[in-house]
C-alpha cells in the first residue's frame, strides 16, 4: 500500500471508527493537535472540534461507511482521494473529494472537502 493510500485509510478509518474512545486515539496518533477541518456542511478546529465533529457526523448517519474510491494522489505535502458513503450493500448516499495537507511529521493538520454533485 502506498503512503498516500495509507493516509487516505487512516482518514477514513477516523470517521468510520463507531468508538469514541478508539476514534479520539486515532485523531491523536494522526492528526496534528491543532488540526483543521472544513467542507461546505461542517468545520472543525483542535483534536476536540474535530472528535466531536465526527460523533456528530456519526450520530446523524447510523449504520454508513465512508469508503475510497479509486486511487489517491499526492504532491508536495497534500494528498486528494475520493470517497462514498454508504450504508452496507446500498448505493452511496453522498460522494466527495477530499484534500489533506500534511504536517512536518507527517500528520494530518487540515482537511478541505468537497461534496461531489450527484447525477441527475
Amino acid at each position: 500500500m502506498s503512503d498516500n493510500q495509507d493516509i487516505a485509510h487512516i482518514y477514513l478509518a477516523t470517521w468510520n471508527e463507531i468508538d469514541d474512545g478508539q476514534r479520539r486515539k486515532l485523531i491523536a496518533a494522526r492528526w496534528s493537535a491543532d488540526a483543521r477541518y472544513v467542507d461546505p456542511l461542517m468545520s472543525g478546529a483542535g483534536s476536540e472540534g474535530i472528535a466531536l465533529m465526527i460523533a456528530a457526523a456519526r450520530a446523524q448517519f447510523p449504520g454508513h461507511r465512508f469508503e475510497l474510491r479509486g486511487t489517491p494522489d499526492s504532491h508536495n505535502d497534500y494528498v486528494r482521494f475520493s470517497w462514498s458513503l454508504t450504508a452496507g450493500e446500498g448505493h452511496p448516499i453522498a460522494e466527495g473529494t477530499d484534500i489533506v495537507r500534511l504536517d512536518a511529521a507527517g500528520r494530518i493538520a487540515t482537511v478541505v472537502g468537497f461534496l461531489d454533485p450527484r447525477p441527475a
